[in-house]
Parts: structure tokens; C-alpha cells; sequence
């Protein structure tokens, strides 16, 4: 491997990283305050991915028949819930939250669809149209089993990839699809060796959002809000935080960060329906990195992944994913190895 070689697989480990570091993110942030390990995570990127290609073509996004599918399902959920409760009084607002706003960018890409506006537009329309998706799937599927294991939450999050999936199929159909780059251009690095501006732009984007991540849990109260409910729920509800409130806001993070995502892969690879479930696995050994609670160590596994995903493709394009996911294993064996077990306190209590 010469250095040129060495240079290259370099900066695509750093682009790839960006990616799974903003996912990584996503994925510690739900995790750290409900509890639930959001596997369908990268089926948000896909479709926020394939949005942005359908409107390019002039074309109503099919996430417009999705969105309102869920926002459908979200209102009955949660007017079942307050009949049961016998809260009649909240159904008009219940509708309005989980029924009204979750249309207002399916509207917005009716109005855009076909029509000659900025590509920012474009783009912008794409990610709103995937934020609604997590908070009514947490709706309906998630929040009434909040209270459940971590291994039932699991489960359910499985379950629910592969209906999104599913779902994927049916709205988007089985063909793939790339949008135009957002920036064009490149920037030289040396003699004859340059970079597009699109990978800049990935790199770039990771950094900002993190700092913007960064400070919004140090800085506001709405950050402070989920760091106090991600370390105690139950100290957190003595204070008036309300968790359930907290973790809506987290799945709109999330959410929002999915749709970042998938606009800043698409015009970098071919998106098909279900193109978002490595991405989801790989952010995932990422957060598992960081223990699925630290953000640094999570940032930090998402770079190294990415750098061992570009080095393994150049070594052995049919086995990078292997190698990848081989990187569990070390990292499992140590955080064990370190880890104080149940077992172990006994003995030491007996002597």
C-alpha cells in the first residue's frame, strides 16, 4: 500500500465515520433516555434519501403515503388511550399533535413536488418529511411498552425494521435511486490528489452538528432536560421533567439527524428501500463503542469503524462488512473483562 493509496482510503474511512458518527449519535441519544435500541434508525436515512430523489425527478415523494399510514395509526393509538382513561377532553388536542402536524410537510412536499424551487428547498422538504416518522412509530409501537426490558424493547425495535422495510417496498418499490451532488468541485491536497467538495461537505457536517449536539446538552434546558432524564427517570419526574415528554423529543432529534443523513449520503451512493439497515448496524457498533451512553467514545468508534470499513474494502471488498462487524467482538470481550459482575461482588462479600 503506497501512501497515495494510504491517503485515499483515509479520507473515505473519515466520510464514511462522519455518517456513522452522526447515526451513533442518534442512536445513543434515544437509547441513553428510553431505554429502546432504535434499529430502524437507518430505514429513516434511506427514506429521507429517497424523498430528496424523488422530488429531483418532479415526482411526489412516497413518503407522503407513509407519513400519513402512521400519523393515521399514532391518533387511534392515542385516542384509545384516553378513552380508556376516560380523558374525552384531550382527544381534540390528541388529534392535532399526532394528526395535524405530522401533515404539514406532507403539504409542504404536495406544494413543492414538480415545480421549479432551490435545490436547499429540495432538501429542506426531504428532511421534514422523515421527522415525523420515529415520534409516530415511538407512538404507536414503542410508548405503550415503555416499562418493558431492554430485551423486549429490542425485540420490538427489530419488528419494526423489518415493517419498515416492508413498508419501504411498498411505497418506494424495489428500484434504486442517487440525487445530484449538493456541492461540486474539489479541493487539492497536494500534488495531482484532490477531494470532491461532497466528502468536505459529509465531514464538515459531522463536525458542526457535533459541536451543535455538544452544545445544546451543555447549554439549554431542553438538553438538560434529557441528560437528567437519560442518567435517573425516576429522579427526573420528582424535578417536573416528564420522561415521556423527553422522549419525544429525543425521537425528533433522532430523527432530524436521520433525515441529515440521508441527504448527505444520497448523492454518494445508490439508496434502495432497505440500503439503511447497514448503515443502522454499523452506527451501531459505533454506540456500542461508546457503551451505548457515552457520545465522545461513540464519536470515536464511529472514525474508527469507518477507517477499518475503507482499509478492509481495499484489502477485501467481500469481507469489509465481516471485518467490521468482527470489531464487536474485542469490544464486548473488554467492556466484560472490565466490568464489575454480580457474581464476583458475591464472592468478595463471602470472604
Amino acid at each position: 500500500m503506497t501512501w497515495d493509496i494510504a491517503l485515499i482510503l483515509s479520507i473515505d474511512g473519515l466520510a464514511n465515520g462522519a455518517v456513522y458518527l452522526l447515526a451513533g449519535l442518534g442512536l445513543v441519544l434515544i437509547f441513553s433516555v428510553t431505554r429502546v435500541v432504535f434499529v430502524p434508525f437507518g430505514d429513516v436515512a434511506a427514506f429521507a434519501a429517497l424523498s430528496l430523489a424523488a422530488l429531483e425527478a418532479g415526482h411526489l415523494p412516497p413518503t407522503v403515503g407513509l407519513v400519513i399510514t402512521l400519523a393515521v395509526l399514532a391518533v387511534l393509538t392515542e385516542a384509545g388511550s384516553l378513552v380508556r382513561r376516560k380523558e374525552y377532553r384531550r382527544i381534540p388536542k390528541a388529534v392535532v399533535a399526532w394528526g395535524v402536524l405530522p401533515l404539514v410537510p406532507c403539504v409542504l412536499a404536495w406544494a413543492v413536488a414538480g415545480q421549479a424551487v432551490p435545490a436547499a428547498v429540495r432538501i429542506a422538504v426531504s428532511i421534514a418529511l422523515v421527522v415525523p416518522i420515529t415520534p409516530l412509530i415511538a407512538r404507536v409501537a414503542l410508548q405503550p411498552i415503555a416499562d418493558a426490558s431492554v430485551l423486549v424493547l429490542l425485540m420490538a425495535s427489530l419488528a419494526l425494521h423489518f415493517l419498515l422495510s416492508g413498508l419501504g417496498l411498498l411505497f418506494f418499490g424495489p428500484e434504486g435511486s442517487r440525487t445530484s451532488p449538493l456541492v461540486t468541485g474539489s479541493v487539492a491536497l497536494g500534488d495531482g490528489f484532490a477531494v470532491s467538495a461532497q466528502v468536505l461537505l459529509m465531514i464538515g457536517a459531522a463536525v458542526v452538528l457535533s459541536a451543535l449536539f455538544f452544545l445544546m446538552f451543555e447549554r439549554t434546558v431542553v438538553g438538560k432536560a434529557l441528560r437528567a432524564t437519560a442518567v435517573n427517570r425516576v429522579g427526573a419526574r420528582l424535578v417536573g421533567i416528564r420522561p415521556a415528554r423527553t422522549a419525544l423529543l429525543a425521537y425528533v432529534c433522532a430523527s432530524l439527524l436521520a433525515g441529515l443523513i440521508g441527504v448527505l449520503i444520497a448523492p454518494v451512493t445508490t439508496m434502495y428501500y432497505d440500503s439503511g439497515f447497514l448503515i443502522g448496524l454499523k452506527a451501531f457498533v459505533a454506540a456500542i463503542i461508546g457503551g451505548l451512553v457515552s457520545y465522545p467514545l461513540t464519536a470515536a468508534g464511529a472514525l474508527a469503524v469507518g477507517l477499518v470499513e475503507s482499509v478492509a474494502s481495499f484489502w477485501s471488498g467481500a469481507l469489509k462488512d465481516v471485518i467490521v462487524f468482527s470489531l464487536l467482538i474485542p469490544v464486548l470481550m473488554l467492556r466484560s473483562y472490565l466490568a464489575a459482575h454480580a457474581e464476583d461482588e458475591g464472592e468478595e462479600i463471602d470472604q
